[in-house]
């Protein structure tokens, strides 16, 4: 297509560039991470703009290579400083499973710092523990299944990143290919023969196919986009022959700003600035990169909109970082009280094992407590961790020199426990149960006194020490039943002959009844001995007769006769005299109460003398006198009774 010369110097004056270097500036130079955003940082309002642009290209090249920034923008961010060792290593298997490999890369690295903090911690404290108890330090070997899981996760991300890098490789040099060719096809636009209509609408469907080309390698990313736009400055030269076409690529790429800036404006507002900076960072994106120049007569008032906007949003994370860096001086000071407080624990006196297992808790406790508590400034960071970690180290020391000397004495009750096994060893075997049943009992009762053994040894030697023991009074106790066959034979016969007594019918006969009775107490003293833990039968048989006797149609005191000389029978059958002892003294003190009490009422009566003899409470008394000489009576009789015995 030919351009003539005088159309050309005639709309000269009028030709403005695609975008002017103004209009692409951006409040700061790229996204940071919140530990290296300083809060008092702020825009260089004298910063070249080139320079500027540059930077904002490096970021847009980065971006293109990764196309999981947005993805890495939706991805939770945890804090991985207040989660144990295995929250983490299940994040980081959750992350590396279900999210894509190129969103997870800041994640992977705080994950990576903090669970390598931690498990360096956790080593140091398994060494001193092992030095503590003996070990050389050239020894020290510590085999950890956490530390493999994570290794394994590790791995697994490698391979997917390394897969995935692969894969996009060749795309990004389709996409090379694929941009430089359409920058040839607009470099071919100045010559082709066709009509001016027909030349701009296949411009602007290059410009679509370059907006849709994808990411391109980030060494080739600068020189391949001011190739572009200098060749798209070149047709907009060319174009201005047709003003038609180019008012109304203005009014297009207003419109567009417009919009641009409306949702800039709103990300002001956004309480999120975050967020808000993220978004404006792709607002900028497209203001440069998609859309073209305005009418002159808008280019410095819609410039002055979106620049304030993006003033506005860069205010509100300068405050957001600000407001941060109070938060991490408080958490800072939380930090510092814990570690106050396990320098408390540790120097606490108190030093036996059941007060070093509650400090053990409490420790523990306020180091989960410390990991929640949430960052501090950066330039504290690593002095609070070291702080911490002296300290529980010197609180761990402290603990590993205690259980150190515990164990030491573990080892001395462990050399007694030892010797009362070999005794128990010894005698498992022995006949002479009346020697050494005592002296088993006594070793059980000292093992118990002893003490704890190492732990590694308490289970084996208590299982020795129970066999033996327990082989000895099993044998024991089977000689001992042999020994009671007799007794438990008796047993069963008593029992039926208690059962028998229990349903006995009486003729109504005096003499016989008491015969028959009294074959019962006979048959029952045949019997024989039962077992010692059996014993008491025997007072379930003399309630039994007692029973039988009360059936009798006989005077109470003679009944209380017979009942009296049966229960002498069962005491004299006694091998020890200690029984027929007791019954006498009882018997004695009953007799010494009645006189006493006789005695007393007969003193009562004398405040009586000059009342009739009629007056009930008189006659009570007499009652009273009469009934407890009588029962004198009786219980003097079964004293000689008894007497008779000795």
């Amino acid at each position: 297509m030919m351009i003539e010369k005088d159309n050309l110097q005639e709309a000269e004056g009028t030709i403005e560039k695609p975008i002017p270097k103004e209009e692409n500036t951006i409040a700061e130079d790229k996204t940071k991470s919140s530990e290296e955003i300083d809060a008092t940082e702020s825009v260089d309002s004298t910063e070249k703009d080139e320079d500027v642009v540059n930077e904002i290209e490096e970021s847009n090249a980065e971006e293109g290579e990764d196309d999981g920034v947005k993805e890495r923008h939706r991805i939770e961010l945890k804090d991985y400083e207040a989660m144990s060792m295995e929250d983490i290593i299940s994040e980081f298997n959750r992350l590396v499973k279900h999210e894509k490999v190129q969103a997870i890369k800041s994640h992977v690295d705080q994950i990576k710092k903090e669970f390598g903090k931690k498990f360096n911690h956790f080593l140091e404290e398994k060494k001193e523990e092992f030095i503590a108890d003996g070990g050389n330090e050239v020894d020290f070997y510590y085999s950890s299944p956490l530390k493999k899981r994570f290794n394994d996760i590790y791995k697994e991300f490698r391979n997917k990143r390394t897969a995935h890098y692969k894969d996009i490789e060749q795309n990004l040099k389709e996409n090379l290919k694929n941009r430089l060719s359409i920058i040839e096809e607009i470099k071919g636009l100045l010559n082709v023969e066709e009509s001016i209509n027909s030349t701009y609408k296949h411009f602007k469907e290059l410009q679509e196919s370059w907006r849709n080309a994808g990411p391109i390698p980030r060494n080739d990313y600068r020189d391949v986009w001011n190739n572009y736009h200098h060749h798209v400055e070149n047709f907009y030269d060319f174009l201005h022959l047709n003003r038609d076409l180019r008012d109304l690529d203005f009014k297009h790429n207003l419109e567009l700003k417009l919009k641009i800036i409306e949702q800039a404006e709103e990300l002001a507002k956004e309480e999120n600035s975050n967020r808000a900076f993220r978004e404006l960072q792709a607002l900028h994106k497209m203001w440069k990169e998609e859309l073209g120049p305005v009418a002159k007569e808008h280019r410095e008032e819609i410039w002055e909109r979106f620049s304030s906007a993006t003033k506005k949003i860069h205010e509100n994370r300068q405050e957001y970082f600000a407001n941060l860096d109070k938060i991490y001086e408080q958490n800072l000071i939380k930090k510092n009280d814990i570690i106050n407080k396990i320098d408390l624990v540790a120097e606490d006196e108190s030093n036996n094992h059941s007060a070093w297992q509650k400090k053990i808790k409490i420790v523990e406790a306020l180091r989960e407590e410390f990991f929640q508590a949430g960052k501090v400034p950066v330039k504290v960071n690593e002095a609070t961790w070291k702080k911490f970690k002296e300290s529980v180290r010197s609180f761990n020391r402290k603990k590993n020199s205690f259980y150190k000397g515990l164990k030491k004495d573990q080892f001395e009750n462990l050399k007694k426990k030892l010797e009362l096994i070999k005794i128990a060893e010894e005698n498992k075997d022995s006949e002479d149960f009346k020697t050494v049943t005592p002296l088993m009992k006594k070793i059980q009762s000292d093992w118990k006194s002893i003490g704890h053994v190492p732990r590694k040894d308490s289970d084996r030697i208590w299982k020795q020490f129970k066999g033996a023991c327990n082989h000895y009074f099993d044998k024991f106790h089977a000689n001992k039943k042999e020994a009671n066959k007799e007794e438990n034979e008796a047993l069963e016969k008593k029992n039926a002959l208690l059962e028998k007594l229990k349903g006995i019918k009486l003729s109504g006969k005096q003499k016989e009844d008491i015969e028959l009775i009294k074959s019962y107490s006979e048959e029952w003293k045949k019997t024989g001995r039962v077992p010692y833990h059996k014993r008491f039968i025997e007072s379930k048989f003399q309630k039994a007769i007692d029973s039988a006797y009360g059936k009798l149609d006989m005077n109470k005191n003679d009944i209380e006769l017979i009942k009296f000389e049966n229960k002498l029978e069962t005491l004299s059958s006694h091998e020890n005299s200690k029984h027929l002892d007791h019954e006498r003294s009882y018997i004695r003190k009953k007799i010494d109460e009645i006189n006493s009490e006789i005695n007393q009422l007969e003193n009562n009566l004398q405040f009586f003398s000059n009342v009739k003899e009629d007056n009930p409470v008189v006659k009570e008394v007499h009652d009273n006198i009469k009934n407890q000489k009588e029962n004198l009576k009786l219980w003097k009789d079964k004293l000689k009774r008894i007497k008779t015995l000795y």
